[in-house]
């Protein structure tokens, strides 16, 4: 079985995550990472309440929302995670959604917690990396930053629609973003209707 690392960090955009994530673990082990302001967020944007006392608690929620044993929830702060090391073999990380901290950290080598110092490992290593920014607009630092790590090799993806398939609902949009995320990192999956 795969392993991918999976980041969500402190932006809009959780559901999103959520649904590349969900599709990720019908194949693949995931190592999970939640930043602390991304609890708030995703109880908010997706009904999610993953909030718990311990990190051990955290995971069993975490299971259970999934129904799956193949994910492995690590908090932001524990720097001494499997993912933070280079010999741990992952087949590449995703940050979904990504927000600018995490983004300006990730683009100039400033790992102050783990969903970074995972980042940093991934490019370090030379395996896939993919980030999906927050919602626009974005600054010229934002911009410059993106463009900094697309010239590394690491997957810029913002959450941007595309039409042609004929979405009718919002679940259809969130399922196009999340199947181009996985299209750019090779995985397969049947989430919208591909161009004939």
């Amino acid at each position: 079985m795969k392993r991918y690392v999976f980041a969500i960090s402190g932006a809009s955009g959780s559901i999103i995550g959520i649904r590349v994530l969900r599709e990720l673990l019908r194949s693949s082990e995931v190592y999970l990472i939640v930043s602390s302001h991304s609890f708030s967020i995703l109880g908010e944007e997706a009904g999610i309440d993953w909030q718990a006392g311990s990190d051990t608690a955290i995971q069993k929620k975490i299971r259970s929302y999934f129904s799956t044993k193949n994910i492995f929830y690590y908090s932001e702060s524990n720097m001494a995670a499997p993912v933070s090391s280079g010999s741990f073999r992952t087949e590449g990380m995703f940050i979904v959604p990504c927000s600018m901290k995490t983004l300006s950290g990730v683009a100039n080598g400033y790992t102050e917690n783990l969903i970074q110092r995972a980042a940093d490992v991934t490019l370090k290593e030379g395996r896939p990396l993919l980030l999906c920014p927050r919602e626009m607009p974005f600054s010229v630092i934002h911009l410059d930053n993106m463009l900094k790590l697309a010239r590394m090799g690491v997957k810029i993806t913002p959450p941007i629609a595309g039409f042609y398939h004929a979405p009718v609902s919002v679940d259809e949009m969130i399922d196009f973003m999340a199947g181009k995320m996985l299209d750019v990192m090779g995985i397969p999956h049947h989430l919208y209707r591909r161009w004939k």
